[in-house]
């Protein structure tokens, strides 16, 4: 059996708990607390949970007993564990209420075929159900899900190294720190190549991230352990003064969300030089500052348009960003990717500078939105839509590439332009091009000569005609 057959079957599961009334977001919750269990017995890793409150435990009981003991485990790892164990399950509570509905899900998950689950690798396992329930329209899972295949594409780009402290300071399910955290593996033969203490650094402290909601946070911790990763994931708000915290990072990638601040009100954090209420724009604020100021610390942040053009703090913050980092790269992505449709995202890619003024000399702009297809579940986004980009990119001399795609602004034009960096949009060939129309006053002009002349003419038919009567 395939991860992807194994995927589908506990999916299918969710349609047990229907009458019980269970969201998709709730059934994936509560799946982890039952697969960790199990998760825990497959690969030897028990001994961090009590005797007492181990798989088999689970599986000897049935009925109302099962749920009075299902309630008395969940509660009791949430308080007397330590660990990764308690983070997962602190605050945990069940909405199963059919015993039968319970036992079915517990009876199923036992029956798999773990063997080939363990081949090809728990954390793919747990991230194809990360997947489906994004796609599932009805979970609003997708709000913090990013697309696979951006993820790579933006961690290729950024080429995380052995030795780099790694954050993601809206971490959702951990997606952006696990493709780190496996490119570096590839790159040292699953860390084979470097001594013990770099190892474990990688391990534990490499790769950290912040996630305000529990729920997705207990789903980005068990993302994280079944991958390997034991770093740091704090269960907190980047946008208040915990994140202060976060700082002197070698490289972030991240998707913060969108939209503004409940209510309106401004950041808590005291000590952003611009407050504002739009959690994008105090995002990229918190991502430049928490950079190492040594000219090699960079970042890779998906951000929607509103933060390349509005004005006021907004203009104030990117000529900031600019100053202090050299954004070399905005690619304008395709509508479509995300669960909101019809929303326009970009991903911004610079490198702090060692000083605090004049880094952006140019900005590249990719236009992979105008004359693309319509992305969706019938037109999915491809890792070879990003060919021509990734090409680009890498150019060792970007001036040299021809694709129309691709150009580029000085900082002087930028700031000609108001400091907007809403550019880079190819002409749209489904857009009618009013330039090409007629004037209207020469049309207008144009069409009176027609008809004083088609006139003429109908008087000249009938004059004929009347001389033929005369005749007659």
């Amino acid at each position: 059996m395939t991860t992807q057959e194994i995927v589908s079957k506990l999916w299918n599961l969710c349609n047990v708990l229907r009458d019980d009334g269970i969201t998709y977001h709730q059934y994936v919750t509560e799946l982890t607390y039952i697969l960790f269990l199990k998760m825990a017995k497959e690969t030897g890793a028990e001994s961090q949970i009590p005797a007492a409150y181990r798989w088999d435990q689970l599986t000897a009981k049935s009925g109302i007993e099962l749920k009075k003991f299902y309630k008395e485990l969940l509660t009791y790892l949430g308080e007397n564990c330590t660990g990764r164990v308690r983070e997962i399950y602190q605050g945990s509570a069940t909405n199963i209420d059919e015993p039968k509905n319970l036992e079915k899900i517990i009876t199923t998950i036992d029956g798999l075929d773990w063997y080939s689950a363990r081949e090809e690798g728990l954390g793919n396992l747990y991230e194809g159900l990360l997947e489906k329930n994004a796609n599932e329209k009805k979970s609003g899972a997708g709000q913090y899900f990013t697309p696979r295949v951006l993820i790579d594409v933006m961690t290729r780009l950024m080429k995380p190294q052995p030795g780099e402290r790694c954050n993601d300071p809206a971490c959702g399910t951990f997606g952006f720190m696990i493709a780190a955290f496996r490119y570096v593996q590839d790159q040292t033969d699953e860390f084979y190549e470097l001594d013990a203490d770099l190892a474990a650094f990688e391990r534990n402290e490499a790769f950290t991230g912040c996630e305000l909601v529990h729920d997705t946070h207990r789903l980005a911790l068990m993302n994280a352990m079944l991958h390997g990763i034991d770093g740091q994931i704090l269960l907190a708000d980047t946008l208040s003064n915990q994140g202060k915290a976060l700082h002197d990072f070698d490289l972030v990638l991240t998707n913060p969300p969108f939209g503004t601040k409940k209510g309106g009100e401004r950041a808590t954090r005291d000590d952003f030089t611009f407050p504002t209420s739009n959690k994008q724009l105090n995002f990229l604020q918190h991502i430049y500052r928490s950079l190492k100021t040594n000219g090699k610390a960079r970042a890779a942040v998906v951000l929607p348009d509103n933060v390349l053009f509005a004005d006021g703090d907004g203009e104030k913050i990117r000529c900031d960003l600019m100053d202090k980092c050299d954004l070399h790269t905005i690619l304008r992505l395709p509508t479509g990717i995300f669960y909101a449709q019809g929303v326009k995202t970009n991903v911004l890619f610079f490198t702090r500078g060692k000083s605090d003024k004049g880094n952006t000399k140019e900005v590249w702009f990719y236009d992979l939105r105008t004359n693309m297809p319509s992305f969706g579940k019938t037109t999915p986004l491809k890792i070879e839509h990003f060919a021509d980009f990734e090409k680009a990119y890498e150019a060792e001399d970007r001036h040299a590439v021809q694709d129309e795609r691709w150009s580029v602004f000085t900082r002087e034009q930028i700031a000609e332009k108001g400091n907007s960096l809403d550019l880079g949009l190819i002409r749209d060939d489904s857009v009618l091009d009013y330039n090409d129309l007629p004037d209207p006053a020469e049309s207008a002009e144009e069409a009176a000569a027609n008809l004083e002349e088609a006139v003429d003419l109908l008087m000249s038919v009938v004059k004929d005609l009347r001389a033929l009567e005369v005749q007659d």
